[in-house]
């Protein structure tokens, strides 16, 4: 067996030869030290994104023929050199040993303040000023999530001064607009962050907040009416004005919520199509966006245990807690709403909306709305807001309630809203039992307290469902269920040495007593590649396989397309038919004459324990492969008695391989590999008593083939004609040649030359003639005319080498395959006509082999001299494509 182990770079690869399945990992580092230079110490090998371990064999990975293995080399890092004179770390008095006018002289300028606040109430914010924030610690609030943008009810604990996030921040260069605006002390600068606040909130990064480029007194009066003298003035006139109906038009006015949202009304037909700029505008139009300078710390309902969120005010409001009926809802009012962005028919969370359109009529009742979703707020368009009763206004600053009014008012608190459900299994229903949000063993939501969580899956489990059950609660830091957790037997310890683990016990190689290497076969390779000229469900000839070719493996069969299963003799579906068979001679009943044989069916046999063959052991039955082969015959189906047809030729075609290994029962089988033999058609079926004594399927099959076959002096010619050698895998003669030098075992001949220098010698191939009409068409494709020259040179090394030469030269860049339906490009360059429109689909205008510029509007026409020619070269290819 050999292998291929390649360095992660991709610069180097090298083929290891002489292995077996059964060799260790070791071995393998050793035998690939010299040709990469590393020691075994410096290799890591890969294989499918597993690190191969010493004292494992390649079976045990399942390593196959030809497979690739990833070697990492790891660099041996240089010892430095101990320098004598180091200079010395730099060392800072303590509070104890130095005074705070020592600290001062010694702190630049600049970080006095930020250093005299850090020192004043440990920057706790309870010892500030807070009189002049909007909000105050108790106020239950709606926050918005930071990573969702939706609404949540949540309660102020903690207030914190902007200038103290500051300092305790280090007044580094990196602080956030936010920050820059409460730090400026040049009264005469006016910028558009001052105006309108710090606008994290509608979904401007710090980096877009940087770029804002500020604009002068003049310009920020003409576009806001203010000064920065009034802009306290009409925040305080905005509050006020809170009790008064407006009645303007255009005007959205709600008597319950005792405050208005003066948005202009949108018109459906002119406001329908956008740009995100525009909708976060008419988001923000009209409403005050003021920054109190403060940071509020807030915890959201139902998770107290977390940390608190910091959130400025601009990012909370008071909580929601006036619906606004369906009649009263207008088009272009702004309010909060219910939607789930994943699957839109479900419940999700509260976002802001901006109504645009709505129909009311006596059958029919909808809603719909532009959503403002996630981090940046990105408006989603043409939401379909499903809870129309449950549609809130949006309160403005001063409006909200506080922990101490709702004691004395119960009445007063706001309903709780209903978000998406946390569980998809159960919907949050106490009531029914959950192993996803509950135990995981019982399904019980009963007795929280006694549920314990695993840190590796996040599955809960109750104590006394554990096995074995728990007393309490483990004190450690870290728990891990029975299924997660790792056995501390198998982890080695410094100094320790590798540990026999479980897993390595149950590994395949600690298993097999045998001493037969079966690692070396090609029994359980897997396939290489796979035809894809025809459909897996194709009848009939496979373009491009004459009769008479022989391969040296079941596998290279398969990868023809000829037989595709690697074992089972009958490849076929009950309700189609059967496609081909394999006669290999593993059943006794076998008759085979050559241009007509006698096949029996399979089944039959106890093939339990990994078995390929067995002796007849009950009756077999008219199901699966057999009654596949039977839809083959020209006549209807009788599972019990057979029938035969009467125009055998009408049926079905099914191919047939000859296998070396029914040389024993028929003279018409190869000495050695596969053969194929051609296309065979079924005469009739019947059940019978087989020589094991059980009942067996029979089928008579007769050859319908126009090539001749390959056992008659014809077939022999036309096999030595088209130069059919044995075909063998890609590498295997070099590792036997290298089997055969390892061993020394190599025989010399009378002459004294070698059998290895013999069997170089070049067979003479005939030369392969192409048909006029296909000839005749290559000339005429003055596009590729170029690529068939050099196809026609080919030809005088027979018909293998003609056919390698087209499928090489004409495979299309994109699919790896043979170009269908191809496009030749102005560049010369072939490719299929649905591969190029793929590329344009992705708005890729450039052509896929040389990116060549094609242009959006390139006119895809396709090459039909050269169809024809691929078409009548491989018949009915095109059929795979499907």
């Amino acid at each position: 067996m050999w292998i291929q182990v390649r360095t992660f770079d991709g610069k180097k690869t090298v083929k290891v030869k002489g292995l077996s399945k059964l060799t260790k990992v070791e071995e393998l580092r050793e035998s690939i030290k010299d040709k990469f230079d590393a020691e075994p110490s410096q290799q890591q090998l890969f294989y499918r994104g597993k690190l191969l371990v010493n004292g494992h064999t390649l079976f045990d990975y399942n390593v196959g023929l030809n497979d690739l293995i990833q070697l990492m080399i790891r660099q041996k890092i240089p010892v430095a050199p101990v320098q004598k004179d180091e200079p010395k770390p730099i060392e800072y008095e303590s509070e104890e040993n130095s005074n705070s006018s020592d600290k001062e002289n010694k702190m630049p300028e600049s970080c006095l303040p930020a250093a005299k606040a850090s020192t004043s109430g440990q920057l706790s914010g309870e010892t500030e000023d807070i009189s002049d924030s909007i909000y105050k610690i108790g106020d239950i609030i709606d926050g918005r999530d930071p990573t969702m943008g939706a609404w949540f009810e949540a309660k102020i604990v903690k207030i914190i001064p902007k200038v103290c996030t500051n300092a305790r921040k280090g007044n580094d260069s990196t602080a956030t607009p936010l920050q820059e605006v409460v730090n400026s002390d040049n009264k005469n600068e006016c910028s558009r962050d001052r105006v309108e606040g710090c606008v994290n909130d509608i979904g401007r990064t710090d980096t877009e907040n940087r770029l804002d480029t500020r604009i002068s007194n003049e310009e920020c009066n003409a576009s806001t009416g203010l000064s920065h003298e009034n802009a306290d003035k009409n925040k305080q006139i905005h509050s006020n004005s809170t009790d008064s109906k407006l009645s303007e038009k255009g005007t959205i006015v709600d008597e319950n919520a005792n405050h208005c949202d003066s948005l202009p009304v949108m018109d459906t037909q002119t406001d329908s199509k956008f740009s995100d700029a525009q909708w976060k505008e008419k988001l923000l139009k009209d409403i005050p966006k003021t920054n109190d300078g403060f940071i509020y710390s807030i915890v959201f309902d139902g998770y107290e245990e977390d940390e608190p969120v910091e959130l400025d005010s601009n990012q909370i409001r008071p909580r929601a807690r006036h619906i606004i009926k369906f009649k009263d809802i207008t088009v272009g009012q702004k309010v909060m709403a219910n939607y789930n962005y994943d699957s839109p028919e479900q419940r999700g969370y509260w976002y802001d909306c901006i109504v645009t359109s709505k129909r009311d009529t006596r059958t029919i009742k909808e809603l719909y709305g532009t959503a403002f979703i996630g981090v940046d707020l990105t408006p989603l368009e043409n939401c379909h807001l499903l809870f129309r009763d449950e549609i809130f206004t949006i309160e403005s600053a001063g409006m909200q309630m506080n922990e101490s009014h709702l004691l004395t008012n119960p009445e007063a608190s706001p309903a709780k809203r209903l978000n998406k459900p946390e569980c998809d299994y159960c919907n949050d229903n106490p009531r029914r039992k959950c192993r996803h949000c509950a135990c995981s063993v019982c399904g019980g939501k009963n007795n929280p307290e006694k549920q314990i969580l695993c840190d590796e899956c996040d599955m809960a489990y109750h104590l006394d469902c554990l096995k074995p059950p728990l007393e309490k609660i483990p004190d450690e830091d870290e728990w891990y269920c029975p299924e997660c957790k790792v056995d501390d037997g198998t982890v080695v310890k410094a100094g320790e040495r590798l540990k026999e683990s479980k897993k390595r016990a149950k590994m395949p190689s600690a298993k097999n007593t045998s001493t037969r290497d079966w690692g070396k076969g090609m029994a359980c390779v897997g396939r290489q590649k796979e035809c894809t000229l025809v459909p897996p469900d194709h009848f009939g000839v496979i373009p491009g396989v004459p009769v008479g070719t022989t391969w040296k493996f079941r596998v290279q069969v398969s990868e023809a397309g000829i037989h595709r299963p690697h074992v089972a003799g009958i490849h076929g579906r009950e309700d189609v038919g059967a496609f081909s068979i394999v006669l290999s001679g593993g059943y006794e009943d076998d008759v085979d004459n050559g241009d007509d044989f006698t096949y029996t069916g399979s089944g039959g046999r106890d093939l339990s324990g990994n078995k390929r063959t067995a002796e007849q052991s009950c009756d077999q039955t008219l199901t699966r492969y057999n009654k596949a082969l039977a839809r083959n015959c020209n006549a209807p189906l009788d599972d019990k008695k057979g029938t035969e047809a009467k125009d055998w030729r009408a049926g079905k075609p099914v191919r047939v391989v000859r296998s070396c290994k029914g040389r024993k029962h028929s003279k018409y089988a190869p000495l050695e590999g596969n053969r194929y033999d051609g296309i065979y058609k079924i005469v009739k079926y019947w059940p019978a008593k087989g020589k094991s004594g059980f009942l067996v399927w029979r089928y008579f099959l007769r050859r319908d083939d126009t090539q001749a076959a390959p056992w008659t002096n014809s077939g022999k010619k036309r096999i030595k004609e088209l130069g059919l050698a044995m075909q063998y895998p890609d590498g295997y003669l070099e590792a036997q040649n290298h089997k055969e030098e390892k061993d020394k075992k190599k025989k010399r001949n009378s002459s004294g030359e070698s059998t290895e220098a013999s069997s170089k010698k070049k067979q003479k191939v005939a030369a392969y003639k192409v048909d006029p009409a296909v000839s005749k068409l290559c000339k005429e494709d003055s596009a590729n005319s170029k690529l068939w020259k050099e196809v026609m040179q080919s030809t005088k090394e027979g018909a293998t080498v003609f056919f390698s030469k087209v499928e090489e030269l004409f495979i299309c860049v994109c699919c790896q395959e043979l170009v269908f339906n191809p496009i030749t490009t102005d560049c010369c360059h072939n490719v299929c006509k649905s591969c190029l429109q793929r590329s344009f689909k992705a708005e890729i205008y450039t052509c896929p082999s040389c990116r060549a510029e094609l242009g959006k509007g390139y006119s895809m026409n396709i090459n039909k001299t050269l169809s024809k020619i691929l078409s009548q070269l491989y018949p009915g290819y095109g059929a795979g494509r499907s």
